[in-house]
């Protein structure tokens, strides 16, 4: 009985959040919208690339800073979706005291509620990476998609990024608008060191020991393989080095590196919302307004 009223709670918190995201204009504009958008996002760094490289879009490190920087919108976009919830709902609507007393479970509300943003930016990923395939020539062939892989790779990430969306999520209850510059600053940190438009082996040796122990580094590289096994090969093969990074692992450590660092991430997760939790309840911070 307590899984189906946290899944009924999902489902309705997931209902909420669509109608807050696409009722300002009618269903084919944001449509459009929805796909204008991440395809001119993605383009300034292609022309940033054509002019760096004189325009060669047909090298394996051309698809692998495509595929990298279009997976990368999940990074951005789920983990602000998560910890917006609070402050969308504490600062804008004032509604956050109501949904907190309401006899649902508020971590499993906050992640319905960011829900549609996976929905939405799920679009947008395949619609960059369809323009991709078809206009720019990316290296992805559907026939030679690991789809077992891929599946479990873009469960065990999406874990990943929610549980850490929850803890930021569990910040914002103590701050005031000052937490999207968190997020932005973590989401920052994982577009540098993770590997999403150029290989960690480009790193100071330092950095690299980081980008190895984050899991979006492993998920990544697994998504990568998954949906462009050639091409991953092609990278290594081009110089006979590891130029990846991780080209010593195999899929099954990359999974198993995953799966770990969901666990971990998930009872630190819970472990500082908790904590940030009952600070706020003890200071009286649940429906604290800024003038934000």
């Amino acid at each position: 009985m307590a899984i189906m009223h946290d899944l009924r709670t999902l489902k309705n918190a997931a209902w909420l959040g669509w109608q807050m995201e696409a009722n300002w204009t009618d269903p084919f504009l944001f449509a459009t919208y929805s796909i204008v958008k991440p395809i001119s996002a993605t383009l300034i760094l292609v022309f940033m690339y054509m002019v760096v490289t004189g325009g060669q879009t047909n090298s394996a490190f051309f698809s692998y800073m495509y595929v990298g920087n279009a997976l990368y919108m999940y990074v951005a976009e789920v983990l602000f979706g998560v910890t917006w919830v609070i402050h969308d709902d504490r600062e804008h609507y004032m509604t956050l005291k109501q949904v907190y007393i309401a006899p649902i479970k508020f971590p499993a509300y906050i992640l319905g509620r960011s829900a549609i943003k996976i929905a939405i930016t799920s679009a947008g990923v395949f619609v960059t990476l369809l323009f991709g395939v078809i206009v720019l020539g990316v290296g992805i062939d559907i026939g030679a998609v690991d789809w077992p892989l891929f599946a479990a790779s873009m469960l065990l990430g999406m874990s990943c990024i929610c549980v850490l969306g929850l803890a930021l999520g569990g910040v914002t209850f103590l701050t005031a608008k000052h937490s999207i510059g968190i997020n932005e600053g973590v989401a920052g940190v994982f577009y540098v060191l993770s590997g999403v438009i150029f290989p960690i082996t480009a790193l100071p040796g330092w950095a690299q020991s980081i980008s190895k122990v984050l899991p979006i580094t492993y998920w990544m590289d697994s998504m990568r393989r998954a949906l462009m096994p050639e091409t991953m090969s092609e990278m290594n093969s081009l110089s006979g080095l590891d130029v990846t990074g991780l080209g010593t692992f195999d899929n099954l450590f990359i999974m198993a590196f995953l799966a770990l660092s969901a666990a971990i991430f998930f009872m630190i997760s819970l472990g500082v919302f908790r904590y940030a939790d009952n600070v706020a309840r003890k200071q009286g911070k649940i429906d604290w307004t800024t003038a934000y």
